[in-house]
């Protein structure tokens, strides 16, 4: 029996899907004909791997647990970040939260009305309007037309596309969606609150609206559980963090800590490294298939720790199987605390908005210039985006690295000053 006081009980779930072979292409008849031969064979062993899936008789590695054996509470009014490297099964959590789809094993157990913010589109019926789809989303949450009609300028003009809002959302663009969404599932008082980083579509202002009004809605004593890449949101806004990773919680505790070791703890994950050779397995997508990632020294070698007085080269190597217009290639660097120090992105120096990569392999580096970061631990995040609204890569793949203060002459400046960049800047005195 659960108490009064508990919002969301999850028991002991786990989540397994089947991961579908592509199946061979042949341009030819000799090829053709044979795929026919064989078909009726794939398609018996292709029935008794599903009844073997569905039984859970046997395991085959085309079965994959997004999630294992995850459980928690959250109390009514409690504000929960959850955190993790794409794939952990973040999403997957939130999606069976919305019953959207269901765990495999386990229960859980939802106390209040919920309000969800998923992929772009979610929820949205894409032949309606968007003043049609806000009055269904209201009679999926059990309000009342009267109810909703009280709400309804307020979400029009928290959304900002009021001028759109008798158009089919289907002709929406991916950030109007999420702006109409957003403000759906946050001003149609749910009690519970799901928000995942489908945000980070919008634009800064709109991403900081939504901060604002995801703080309104828990200081209501509404609950909300938000699932980001960005660690300065989930600070901000949660007192509660939840570390995921492939399927399992690693810490559950209060938000500080838990991004620490996250973004420290786990070093032997976190390396100046990564290469992807094999095709199948490189992060991005149809177009963009990121090859490596690089934390380097002046002298183009691979290093974990350097000194203040040193200038770090972040390396990425990518290639591009068609042409992608108005792409940008970036990261964000996050100082141990999970404080964001900036973002950079390939185009910042160059005068076109959208300066084009050629089709094939591609080489970017960018330089941190020697005598600008404070002593510490740092961890380099892949940005990868398009057309700004649509990420390609976002806070994942991940490389971390190790500074040294040494930079100033000064016996004044040493490396227990604070901030997270520390630049010995010029001063001029005049009388």
């Amino acid at each position: 029996m659960l108490s009064n006081n508990t919002a969301i009980h999850v028991e002991n779930i786990s989540k397994r899907y089947r991961i579908g072979a592509q199946e061979e292409r042949h341009h030819t008849l000799v090829g053709s004909v044979l795929k026919l031969a064989v078909q009726p064979l794939r398609n018996v062993r292709n029935l008794r791997r599903l009844t073997k899936f569905a039984s859970g008789e046997v395991e085959s590695p085309d079965i994959v647990w997004a999630l294992n054996d995850i459980s928690f509470d959250v109390k009514r009014g409690e504000v929960v970040g959850i955190i993790g490297h794409n794939g952990a099964g973040k999403s997957t959590i939130l999606k069976i939260l919305s019953r959207i789809t269901f765990p495999t094993n386990g229960r859980v157990v939802i106390n209040g009305r919920v309000g969800s913010l998923l992929e772009v589109g979610t929820g949205f019926h894409p032949e309606l309007t968007g003043r049609e789809n806000v009055y269904l989303n209201g009679t999926i949450l059990g309000m009342s037309k009267t109810e909703v009609d009280r709400k309804f300028d307020e979400i029009v003009e928290f959304s900002g596309v009021a001028k759109f809002i008798d158009t089919p959302v289907k002709r929406y663009s991916s950030g109007m969606s999420v702006r109409l969404a957003f403000s759906v599932a946050a001003h149609l008082d749910p009690e519970i609150l799901l928000v995942d980083e489908v945000l980070s579509v919008g634009d800064a202002g709109f991403q900081s609206k939504c901060i604002g009004k995801m703080q309104d809605v828990a200081s209501e004593g509404r609950t909300v559980i938000f699932v980001s890449h960005v660690m300065q949101a989930i600070r901000n806004l949660c007192d509660r963090t939840i570390h995921i990773d492939h399927g399992r919680i690693i810490n559950d505790g209060p938000t500080q800590q838990v991004i620490r070791n996250y973004l420290t703890g786990d070093s032997q994950n976190q390396i100046a490294e990564r290469v992807w050779s094999n095709k199948h397995t490189q992060p991005g997508n149809s177009g963009f298939r990121l090859l490596g990632l690089r934390v380097l020294d002046s002298d183009n070698n691979r290093a974990q720790a350097f000194r203040t007085s040193e200038s770090i080269r972040i390396q990425v190597e990518f290639e591009l199987d068609k042409l992608i217009h108005e792409i940008g290639v970036g990261y964000d660097l996050f100082s141990a605390d999970g404080s964001m120090v900036y973002r950079s992105y390939h185009y910042d120096d160059i005068p076109e908005r959208w300066p084009e990569i050629q089709i094939g392999f591609n080489r970017l580096e960018c330089i941190i210039p020697a005598g600008m970061l404070n002593g510490g631990s740092y961890v380099v995040r892949l940005c990868v985006l398009q057309q700004d609204i649509k990420w390609i890569l976002n806070g994942t793949p991940e490389l971390s690295f190790d500074v040294e203060f040494d930079h100033s002459r000064s016996p004044f400046f040493f490396k227990l000053r604070r901030g997270v960049i520390a630049p010995v800047l010029e001063w001029k005195r005049s009388r």
